[in-house]
This record gives C-alpha cells, sequence and structure tokens, in this order.
C-alpha cells in the first residue's frame, strides 16, 4: 500500500514541473552517454519527489521494520510503582507516557483456563517486540488494586516523533503570525462571557507548515520535550499501534485494534494530565483536564463560552470541531427560541378571541351542532363544543403568527448554515486543517489489511494494493443499499403496526372513556380534557418513542455491519457512509409518524355513509373538528422531550453507576495510591464511533426543530435548553467519566453539513404543506376574503365552523355504520355533521366534493408554490451573498502561503539543472 500526499504550493509544483522539461531539454542538446543521463535523471526525480509528492510505502510507514521471525527476543521491562501518583513519565520522571496498554496476566490465571491464553500472551509478546523494533520504548507496571494486571506504558522517542511527524504531515509553527488580530466591537460584553485569560492563557498564534524532519531549524523549536504537544504524540502513538504486527505469518495480522477486539489487551488509551478536580503536583503537568472541568465542564460554568482551543488543544480538532459546532448551533438557537416564544404567546392570549374558537364553545352554536359518530355502530351522536378545550389549545399553535415564524424559521436555517461555514473556515486556519483531507489522512487499518489486488493509482501514476476491483466494489455497494431499504422498509411496517393500534383502540375509547368518566364524580372534570381522539394520541405517541427507542439499538448494529462489509478505505470515508445510513434508518424511525399524523391522518376518510376502512376491517381515522395539528404537537412533544429525557439518563446517569460499579467491584480502599494509568482504567472507555452518536442526537433535534417548527413554535425553546444541558453534560462526562480519547484530525463536521442542508432544503417544503393541508390556515383565509364578503359587507369569520362542516342524512347510514344507540338529546334529529366540504342529501350531486372544496385545494397549491418561491429565493441570496470564507482569513492563508513558498526557496534551487560540459550536475 502507498498513500500520497501532494504539496500546498501550486508555484512549488510548477517550478519542478518546469526544472524537469529543462532538464530533459538540455540533456537532449548535449547528447549525453545514455547511462549517465538516466543516473541524473533518477537522482533528480528523487529530490523534487521530495518536495512535490511524498510516497510511503506500507514499510516506510513502519519506520524502523516490524520484529523478523524469532525476534521475540525483545521483552518489556517491569518496574514498581513509584508511588507518586500524578507522574506522566517512566519511572525515570524523565520519558513522557504517550499510552497505555492494559493486559491480564496469563500466569496469574487458573491452570485449565491458562491453555487458551498461550495464543493471546504469544501475540502481545510479537506485537511489542515489533513495537520495540520501530523504536518505541516500553515499560510495564503491574496494578495497585489487582495484581492481575499490568500496564504497560509506551513513549516515543525524539527521533520516532519526527518521522511520524513528517508521515502524517503534523503542521508546526514555523513564525509567529504578524497579521493584526481582528477586534469585535462588543469585546467588551463578551469578555464577561469568556473565561478569564489569567486561568485560561490565550494561546499564541503561528504560522504554520508541514513537519519536515530534514529541515528542523525552520521550525520554531525551543524545547523539543514540549515541542509536540501531549495530543500530537498521543495521536502518533495510536497510528503506530494500528499498524504494528503482532503475527509472523500473514500480512493481515498488524493493528492493536484487533489485539483489543480478541482480548489479547484489555484496554489502550492516553492518559489523562491529571484528576478532574484536583491539581497535579507534578510540574510538567498543565493541569488542562482540571482547567477545563472548572470553566467548561463544571455545571456552575454554564453561562460561560466555550474555551474552543483548550478543548482542541487537548481532545483534538476532531472533539473541538464538535463542540464548536453545538456552541453555535445552540447561540443561533436564541434567536430561533425567542421568536418561537413570542409567536406562542400570542396564540396564548388571543386563544379566547379567535372568532372559530368562540363558536365551537358557544352553547348556542357548538352545543347546538350534533356531530356524526366517529366509528361504527360503538360510536354514537357527539356534540360539537365538547371539543371546546381542544379548539381552544388548537388556536394556540394555528394562528397568523405561526404563518410568519414557519418563513422566518426557512430564512432561519439559512442564515445558520452560512454563518457557521464561515465560522468553520476560521477554525480550520487557526486549527490547521486546511485542505487536510487531501495531504493527511491515511487509510484505516482494517482496509490495509485486505489488500490484496493491484492497480494503477491515476494519482501518482504507480501500482498500489486494493482490497478488491470494479465489480467486486459495486457488489458490496449493491448489497449494502439492498440492506438499507429492507429494514428502512421494516420500519415502515412497525409505523404501520402503530397506525393500526390507533384505529383498533380509538372506538374503544371512544365507548368506554366517556362512561367510565361518568360513572366516576372525581374525574368529571377531566371530560373537556380526555377524549377519544386525545387518549389515543398520547398512548400511540408513547408506544411510537418505546418502538423508537428498541430500533436503534437493532439499526445501529445493522447500519455498523453494513459499513464493514463495504471496507472504506479512510477513517472520515468510513464515518460519512455509516453517517448516511444511520441517518437514514433515524429519520423514517424518528419522524415516520409524526409524517403520517402530518400528512396522511384525515385526509382520506370518505362521508359518514361510506367511510374508507384499512384492510376492509379498520375505519380510517379522522381528524378532530379543528385539524391534526394538536395532534402533531403532541407527538413532537413526547417525542422531543421523551428523547431528551432518555440521552441524559444515558449520557450521566450510566456511566458514573458503571464507574462507581468498578470501583466497588476492584476493593480498592482509600488509603491506596493509584498511579495515573491505572486511575484513568478506571474510568469508561469510549466508543470506537466516538462523537458519531452526539452528532446524530443533535441533527435528529434539528430535523425535529425544522421540518415540523409550524405545528410547535416551542420547538427551537426546547431544542435551546435541552442544549445549554447537552453541552455541559457532555463536557462532564468526557472530562470526568471517560477515558482520555484518541486525538483526531478533522476539517469539518464531514457528511453531517450535507445532511443539514438537505434537512434545510426540505423544511421549506414541509412546512408549507403542514400550513397548506394541516393546519386551518388556508381554509380560514379564503373565507375570510372571498365567503364572508358574500355573507356581509365587512370581512368577518363569522360562520366559519358551520361552512367547514357538511350535512348528513342519518337515514343514509348502512347497517353496518348504523349507531347502535343515540343520546336523549338527538331522538328528534334526522341529520348530523362532519367536517368536510360536500353537497347536502337531496342536492342531485349529493356527498360528493363541492365547488368551495376545489377553491380551497387550488389556493392550498398556489400558497405551497408561492412560500416555496419566495423562500427559496430569499434564500439563494443570502447563500450568495455571505461568502463561505471571511476576507482576514483568505489575508492569512495567503501570508502562510507566501512564507511557505518562501521557506522552500533553498530547496528549489537545489534541484535547479546546471549543464556543465557533456555531463549534468546535481546540486
Amino acid at each position: 500500500m502507498q498513500s500520497a500526499v501532494w504539496c500546498r504550493s501550486r508555484t512549488a509544483c510548477a517550478t519542478v514541473a518546469g526544472c524537469r522539461r529543462s532538464f530533459r531539454m538540455q540533456t537532449t542538446a548535449q547528447d549525453l552517454p545514455a547511462q549517465a543521463c538516466k543516473a541524473q535523471k533518477n537522482e533528480v526525480r528523487r529530490r523534487t519527489n521530495r518536495l512535490v509528492f511524498a510516497v510511503y510505502s506500507q514499510e516506510a510507514l513502519q519506520k524502523y521494520g516490524a520484529a523478523a521471525d524469532g525476534a521475540l527476543g525483545f521483552k518489556v521491562h517491569e518496574v514498581e510503582f513509584n508511588r507518586n501518583p500524578d507522574s506522566l513519565f517512566f519511572n525515570d520522571e524523565k520519558r513522557r507516557i504517550d499510552f497505555v496498554l492494559v493486559y491480564e496476566d496469563e500466569s496469574k490465571k487458573e491452570f485449565e483456563k491458562r491453555h487458551a491464553f498461550q495464543k493471546h500472551k504469544r501475540r502481545r509478546e510479537y506485537f511489542e517486540s515489533s513495537l520495540m523494533k520501530m523504536g518505541v520504548e516500553l515499560e510495564a507496571a503491574r496494578s495497585v488494586v489487582n495484581d492481575k494486571l499490568i500496564f504497560v506504558k509506551v513513549h516515543l522517542p525524539w527521533d520516532v516523533l519526527c518521522t511520524y511527524a513528517e508521515i502524517l504531515h503534523i503542521k508546526m509553527p514555523i513564525e509567529t503570525n504578524d497579521l493584526p488580530s481582528e477586534q469585535s466591537p462588543l469585546r467588551w460584553f463578551i469578555r464577561c462571557f469568556y473565561p478569564s485569560e489569567d486561568i485560561i492563557h490565550k494561546e499564541q498564534e503561528y504560522f504554520t507548515a508541514p513537519f519536515q524532519k530534514d529541515r528542523l531549524d525552520h521550525f520554531l523549536v525551543q524545547n523539543k520535550d514540549h515541542f509536540f504537544t501531549p495530543s500530537m504524540r498521543s495521536r502518533m502513538a495510536n497510528y503506530i499501534l494500528s499498524r504494528a504486527v503482532y503475527e509472523p505469518k500473514g500480512k493481515t495480522k498488524f493493528g492493536i485494534s484487533k489485539l483489543l477486539d480478541g482480548g489479547v489487551y484489555k484496554a489502550a488509551y492516553p492518559l489523562h494530565d491529571c484528576r478532574f478536580n484536583v491539581k497535579s503536583k507534578e510540574s510538567e503537568s498543565s493541569n488542562e483536564r482540571y482547567l477545563l472541568y472548572t470553566e467548561w465542564a463544571n455545571p456552575l460554568s454554564f453561562y460561560k463560552m466555550q474555551p474552543l482551543d483548550l478543548i482542541r488543544k487537548y481532545y483534538g480538532e476532531k472533539i473541538g470541531i464538535y463542540f464548536a459546532w453545538l456552541g453555535f448551533y445552540t447561540f443561533m438557537l436564541t434567536l430561533a427560541a425567542a421568536v418561537g416564544l413570542a409567536c406562542f404567546i400570542y396564540g396564548y392570549y388571543t386563544r379566547e378571541t379567535s372568532t372559530w374558537s368562540k363558536e365551537v364553545c358557544d352553547p348556542q352554536i357548538g352545543g347546538e351542532i350534533f356531530m356524526c359518530p366517529r366509528c361504527d355502530k360503538q360510536c354514537t351522536y357527539w356534540r360539537l363544543n365538547t371539543t371546546c378545550e381542544t379548539s381552544q389549545k388548537l388556536s394556540i399553535f394555528d394562528n397568523y403568527a405561526t404563518l410568519v415564524f414557519a418563513v422566518f424559521m426557512s430564512i432561519w436555517v439559512t442564515l445558520f448554515l452560512e454563518f457557521w461555514k464561515r465560522y468553520q473556515a476560521r477554525l480550520e486556519y487557526e486549527w490547521d486543517t486546511v485542505e487536510f483531507y487531501t495531504q493527511e489522512e491515511q487509510p484505516r487499518p482494517e482496509y490495509e489489511a485486505k489488500c490484496v489486488h493491484e492497480r494503477m493509482n491515476p494519482v501518482t501514476q504507480e501500482k498500489e494494493k486494493v482490497p478488491f476491483r470494479g465489480c467486486g466494489k459495486c457488489l458490496r455497494l449493491s448489497c449494502g443499499i439492498g440492506t438499507v431499504l429492507f429494514w428502512i422498509a421494516l420500519i415502515i411496517v412497525s409505523v404501520v403496526a402503530v397506525i393500526v393500534y390507533r384505529l383498533a383502540v380509538f372506538f374503544a375509547f371512544s365507548v368506554s372513556l366517556h362512561r367510565d368518566i361518568k360513572h366516576i364524580k372525581e374525574l368529571e372534570p377531566l371530560t373537556g380534557y380526555v377524549t377519544p381522539q386525545m387518549a389515543t394520541t398520547v398512548t400511540a405517541s408513547l408506544i411510537s418513542f418505546v418502538i423508537i427507542m428498541i430500533l436503534n439499538v437493532v439499526y445501529e448494529r445493522v447500519a455498523i455491519w453494513i459499513t464493514d462489509f463495504e471496507l472504506p478505505r479512510t477513517r472520515t470515508d468510513y464515518e460519512n457512509s455509516l453517517t448516511l445510513k444511520m441517518f437514514l434508518f433515524q429519520f423514517v424511525n424518528y419522524y415516520s409518524s409524526c409524517i403520517y399524523v402530518a400528512f396522511f391522518k384525515g385526509k382520506v376518510v370518505g362521508y359518514p355513509g361510506q367511510p374508507v376502512y384499512w384492510l376492509g376491517k379498520y375505519r380510517n381515522e379522522e381528524c378532530d373538528p379543528g385539524g391534526c395539528l394538536i395532534e402533531l404537537t403532541t407527538q413532537l412533544a413526547i417525542i422531543m422531550g421523551g428523547k431528551a429525557i432518555w440521552n441524559n439518563i444515558q449520557e450521566v446517569l450510566l456511566p458514573w453507576v458503571k464507574n462507581l460499579m468498578f470501583r466497588r467491584c476492584s476493593q480498592q480502599t482509600s488509603e491506596q495510591v493509584l498511579p495515573r494509568w491505572e486511575q484513568d482504567y478506571q474510568l469508561q472507555p469510549v466508543g470506537k464511533l466516538g462523537l458519531f452518536y452526539e452528532y446524530l442526537e443533535m441533527v435528529i433535534q434539528f430535523g425535529f426543530v425544522t421540518l415540523f417548527v409550524a405545528s410547535f413554535p416551542l420547538a427551537p425553546l426546547l431544542a435551546l435548553v435541552n442544549n445549554l444541558f447537552e453541552i455541559r453534560v457532555d463536557a462532564w462526562k468526557m472530562t470526568t467519566q471517560c477515558r482520555r480519547m484518541v486525538p483526531e484530525k478533522a476539517q469539518d463536521i464531514g457528511a453531517w453539513q450535507a445532511i443539514l442542508q438537505g434537512v434545510a432544503i426540505l423544511a421549506v417544503v414541509t412546512n408549507a404543506a403542514i400550513i397548506a393541508f394541516t393546519s386551518d390556515m388556508i381554509p380560514r383565509l379564503v373565507y375570510y376574503w372571498s365567503t364572508s364578503m358574500a355573507l356581509s359587507t365587512n370581512h368577518t369569520m363569522e360562520g366559519y365552523i358551520n361552512n367547514t362542516l357538511s350535512v348528513f342524512k342519518i337515514s343514509d347510514f348502512t347497517n353496518f355504520s348504523m349507531p347502535e344507540d343515540e343520546p336523549p338529546w338527538f331522538k328528534n334529529s334526522t341529520t348530523c355533521r362532519y367536517r368536510d366540504f360536500r353537497y347536502p342529501p337531496g342536492h342531485h350531486e349529493q356527498y360528493k366534493f363541492n365547488i368551495y372544496y376545489w377553491h380551497i385545494i387550488a389556493a392550498k397549491l398556489a400558497f405551497i408554490i408561492v412560500v416555496e418561491h419566495i423562500v427559496y429565493v430569499t434564500k439563494f441570496v443570502l447563500s450568495y451573498a455571505i461568502p463561505d470564507v471571511p476576507e482576514r482569513v483568505k489575508e492569512q492563508i495567503k501570508r502562510e502561503r507566501h512564507l511557505t513558498q518562501a521557506l522552500n526557496l533553498k530547496l528549489k534551487l537545489e534541484i535547479n539543472v546546471v549543464v556543465m560540459g557533456p555531463w549534468v550536475k546535481v546540486d
């Protein structure tokens, strides 16, 4: 396998290409001897490749070579704990611990079990020999609490660090940033919310360049021990561990991850630099974990801005970019939450003044309107004013302010994504991740292990190893897509099952609910609140939530299995592929029930004499006379609230309980002094997917906030409150309850960016459709501007409720649908009402849709088209007007490239060809 990295400077590439062309022209003119010319060409090519294109084979990545057969003479020296609990070094207090491996000593096991672990011991010894042959230094120490456990401390010497810093293209400082810093006009106000600079010192800004071992004098090396930060050292150590061989035979037998999966090692992790709540006494410790806890993870610091530079320095760019995105998203939610709260307050104070709500609650109007039964036989007639409470609640969310808020949220989501791109571009430069993916990322060990076929690399024009050919890749992708579609179909089946539940229990609630409340006098005040429709909605929402939580566990394993089968090349490709699959699963899982209530429920129900049946048995659900919007609101509130509570229990309570149980089971006493590596071992390990689930949780929330916000203006406020806790909960969990994660580079939020953009585009359609088809906004506007003018000279909403209800003659009921009993107040009535726009009985087209129905359909379609075009045009203009990269960042990038080109000037001159007589001399 080979991994290639292009140089940053296009000028340098052009210069070298020109040198090569000049070399060919001059050598041809001089007619040099063929053998000498070839040798000179090879020398120039070798030296120019160092500048332009660095190629590292698998053997070069293992710079110091793996242990050869029979090379198991390398033994790890075991030492006693020196009773210094804060030490981050070997026993000599000079060599820093860059990584820790933990395994269980086979000699301490019972005899019958010892034989099964001999293979583990052999692999571990070969693996450690390979590490030492590669230049890595190891030291072992037995556990203080459990003498079966042995901790292997890993240290990378300076030469090894320099080698792998060059291989990984880690950017190091070459000159202090001399550009003036940008001063915010509100810096005096913002400073109050940032941690004090006396506690967390501001990081010095530098211009950086990819590290090169043979040009060390060009980098700002003040102290070799502190030149590479602990997070860089841990990243390089993890890279070496992931590629060290553990079997003498077979090219696929390498990598710490396989040894962990096979039980050879129990854990592998970098060290925290101190305890989270106590400063270290070691002078070499920077106490960054303590600072992060006090100024970031502590719940009392909830009002403070996040120290992103310190987070990035301690945990790496990947975690830093997540918390930067989460903080920016939470900050932008404040505006959306404020507008949504204002819309809710407006609806709350106007709920009793709305004309249609008054008509429903009026005993002379709503009390005299007899509604047709909602189910066959078991259900009976009911008065419209029994839905008074529901109608008033509906007025809180279904009003003209909701329309304004839906359009506002469509614009808000565009501003959020565009401003995030600008913020992300600034972080990319400051954190040295510009053009990261095209330069630095290496193949995954799992990918390298399966490379058996050869192909010509289109970039390097050299042969490289790949795991499968074009047909094999196509077959794997096809199998993956088929499996994803199959499991999505299963999710839809579960949604249909919930719908059947709603249909089956609604008539049962209709029969028994009022009867039970009537018999229990204490429950009579609940009659207006606990309606059959509401009881069905609440129970169905709870069942949907439980099914969602169960299916999440199943689909997580399915998505991981499919992605492993596809075998992506790099870690980024793997995460992007898994991200897309998991989001598709979660999208259908979380949103399908909301989509059903919003766009399908109550849309095809027929009329009382000829209702529509599911499976020939279950009568299709009808919406409340006020519409299905209140049910959609209830569904969203239950799922969002339940999901937030469940996630917080998982993230806070479970890690704390697990750590407590681990300490109790280990029989540790308060008098025992544990070393730093053993204290960290008692913490919870971070999963292989790291931040994946954190992103997934927030993106699903983003979908609830944007896709269905027209039905629930309080969704941004709930999301804001949840995120304020989420930031501190994630920080607390990561800082206090989990082992330190392996630092990783990341340029941006990856595939989540495209998913957010897709959700933003879809949100315009869903919100317009909710207002048009789920709420009563369009029928009210049509009545206000057309029908009311024909009834009176002034625009008014009086008579709107009567206008939305059609008439049905009870003698037209079939024997199957005729109600078995009638309430006393209905004895002399011959008709009932139902929610629709149909011709009355006796008309030559009775029970067919009237012309008013088609007017409303036309108005709904026109509304969707107009709103979508206005919003999309506005989004396009905003996207074009807001540049993705700030001007100051562009200037800094140009300045850094200028310095890098100047730094390469000497090397460019070295490869210039000087013709001296009949020979070519290369300086």
